[in-house]
């Protein structure tokens, strides 16, 4: 008898491992020798197969391995479904790129199918596919007679409006590609951006031509102007593309072999490097994006999507256009986002879809109860940065069914997504085959950033409630898994780290730091890095510490994100050593209103004697991130940036911005 019990304990210690190793390691050959060595065991015992199966699934539920089973019973539905979608993708990715088809293709063919369907309404215009086709021919037409040839860039600088996607998908037909900058930016982030793209032409709204004329001396005299609309106060004299275009012809321009897995814009982020960097996207990376929300998300050509984010970022610009170009749904964009006009629009529009930054939710929630905000009949809403806080009080409130919180790195091969509304998650991965998409958390010393690795020199995984950098294995010739990365081969060699998963292998680095539970669900905790996120936006520390130096020549000045009770991301505070006490904060102000967006400006100001640094010169941020802004724990002098001056923070106005009576 304890010899039966020995050999079944074999077999199940036997069969347990191969579930492990099904899990931990996915190795197919070591299951199948495991089995392999259960099924003799059991044989030679004299037990009955079924009997045997059913004693060690319940020895290995007893020790322990019931947690993995109780994780695939929660989480194989969702993975099925997200199984589906690869799948798909990849067979489409295949498809498309033996065929060499490009989204001004598929755009097309979605144009062909509803020529006379709703595609974009904007304010009072209604532009249907045909419409839209037939601009995007004449924007194609015009470039190409003019000499532009595949993979010459053109800067676009507009505001949302129809004729911006047109401009884009019309040089995408060429083989040209766009660089779509943030009208936001004014002075040097915005010659520089300019620049990085290594433009050969500027396509600019005339409301906009002021920020450009001021950027004009660092700019190419070689670069090509050209206006949409009439000039504002500017001395500029570009092409004026109005009437040009009206005369262009609107059939397709002359075949450009252009490859699916070519460039078709550049999308501008921050990061670590200071000024923005030009992120290249892909035919490839632009569909995968789309389609994927559009799968998990259930979008169709029925379906009226508002999308009021910039139509420069990649939230805006390829998930929301995206649903336009492969999917037939209507888009309704906006200039800008009205928080007053959202739900009136939803109704006016008949929205069925909405897109959100976590911004936006919160901006929504402090609105006055109106009757629109119930009479809708958006049923999903998309984006990232919503706060956990305010997720079931926004679904109560607005009665929006399905909240998709995703995450994505522009440029990155993370991007993952939550499609059954988890409280807080911003995706997921799968727990019971992991190798299907290569994506993990690893752990990082939060003090010196550095990777931690175990004594081979591979990074470690961060465990389920472990904090850790989202990382995503890159494969090379998979469309899918590749890197894109940046202009600047530098910078993309900064986004890359090495012997990941195993010695010899690549992973892009997002500078992320999230939290994973036991189901694969991803929670974001805060960004590494010298960039956080405010009111949507990346904001980059280094070139905000560089323009505070230039304003008022001092020595140091360390930027850094600090969190607001109630307000997503972190906001901007600096601290400026003035050892003489005559720093003008009114000055400092006007002079950061000229340089930087509204996004970007330091909302809180701390005067220092003196700021650490590191070894190699690096300023220390963890502890002054940490303290905040609390006069009870920071001793030196605190402002805050309160209707257009910096006043004193004091204990009662510290208590005011945290209850929400100063509104910031």
């Amino acid at each position: 008898m304890s010899g039966t019990k020995t050999g079944l304990f074999v077999v199940a210690r036997q069969i347990r491992r191969t579930l492990d190793l099904a899990r931990d390691n996915m190795s197919l050959l070591k299951c199948g020798v495991y089995f392999a060595l259960g099924c003799f065991l059991s044989y030679y015992l004299g037990l009955s197969c079924a009997l045997t199966t059913l004693i060690v699934f319940v020895v290995y539920l007893a020790t322990g391995g019931w947690r993995f089973t109780w994780v695939v019973i929660n989480t194989l539905p969702r993975d099925l479904k997200a199984l589906q979608v690869l799948i798909k993708l990849k067979l489409e990715t295949k498809k498309y790129i033996a065929n060499d088809t490009t989204i001004a293709e598929l755009f097309s063919k979605t144009a062909a199918k509803y020529p006379n369907k709703d595609c974009i309404l904007f304010e009072k215009q209604r532009w249907t596919f045909k419409d839209v086709e037939i601009y995007v021919n004449r924007v194609a037409n015009y470039f190409q007679e003019e000499g532009y040839q595949k993979g010459d860039v053109v800067a676009i600088l507009m505001e949302n409006r129809p004729e911006y996607i047109c401009f884009w998908l019309g040089l995408s037909k060429i083989g040209a590609v766009a660089a779509l900058i943030n009208y936001n930016l004014r002075n040097q982030p915005l010659a520089h951006s300019v620049i990085a793209a290594e433009a050969k032409g500027f396509v600019f709204a005339g409301d906009l031509s002021t920020a450009v004329e001021e950027i004009m001396p660092s700019l190419s005299r070689e670069l090509r102007l050209y206006c949409v609309g009439s000039l504002v106060g500017s001395g500029l004299s570009p092409i004026f593309m109005d009437p040009i275009l009206q005369k262009s012809p609107d059939f397709p321009p002359r075949k450009v072999r252009v490859k699916f897995t070519d460039k078709l814009f550049y999308v501008f982020t921050s990061g670590t490097t200071g000024l923005p960097k030009a992120a290249i996207i892909s035919h490839s990376r632009f569909n995968y994006m789309a389609v994927a929300v559009n799968q998990f998300m259930n979008l169709t050509d029925q379906d009226v999507l508002y999308d009021c984010l910039p139509l420069y970022h990649t939230a805006g610009g390829v998930v929301g256009v995206g649903q336009m170009i492969i999917a037939g749904t209507t888009l309704v964009i906006k200039k800008k986002f009205s928080a007053s006009r959202f739900w009136d629009d939803c109704v006016e529009y008949k929205c069925t879809a909405g897109q959100y930054i976590g911004e936006i939710c919160r901006y929504l929630l402090a609105q006055p109860v109106k009757p629109t905000e119930t009479q809708h009949k958006v049923r999903v809403m998309f984006g990232n940065g919503l706060k956990p806080q305010i997720w079931r009080e926004f679904q109560k409130r607005f009665g929006v069914t399905q909240m998709g919180e995703f995450y994505g790195a522009t440029e990155g091969n993370c991007n993952t997504i939550n499609p059954d509304n988890t409280i807080g998650a911003v995706g997921f991965t799968t727990m019971i085959a992991p190798f299907l998409y290569p994506i993990t958390l690893i752990k990082i010393d939060e003090r010196t950033g550095e990777h931690v690795r175990d004594r081979n020199g591979v990074c470690i995984r961060a465990k389920p409630g472990e904090p850790g950098e989202l990382v995503g294995k890159i494969v090379k010739g998979d469309a899918l898994r590749e890197f894109d990365g940046y202009v600047s081969q530098q910078a993309t060699d900064k986004k890359v780290c090495s012997d990941v998963f195993k010695k010899g292998d690549r992973a892009f680095l997002t500078g992320d730091i999230l939290i994973m539970d036991e189901f694969g669900y991803f929670y974001f905790r805060d960004r590494t890095g010298d960039t956080f996120r405010w009111k949507g936006e990346n904001v980059s520390t280094s070139e905000v510490e560089a323009v505070i130096s230039n304003i008022i020549k001092l020595s140091d000045a360390v930027v850094y994100g600090v969190e607001i009770p109630g307000l997503e991301g972190r906001a901007g505070m600096a601290a400026i050593v003035d050892e003489h006490n005559s720093l003008d904060l009114d000055y400092l102000y006007s002079s950061l209103q000229k340089s930087l967006p509204a996004y970007a400006r330091p909302l809180f100001i701390r005067i220092k004697k003196t700021v650490d640094t590191t070894g190699t010169f690096k300023l220390k941020k963890v502890d002054l991130r940490k303290e905040g802004f609390n006069p009870s724990v920071v001793k030196d002098p605190l402002y805050c940036l309160i209707s257009g001056r910096y006043e004193r923070i004091t204990e009662q106005v510290y208590s005011d911005i945290c209850s929400g009576k100063i509104r910031l």
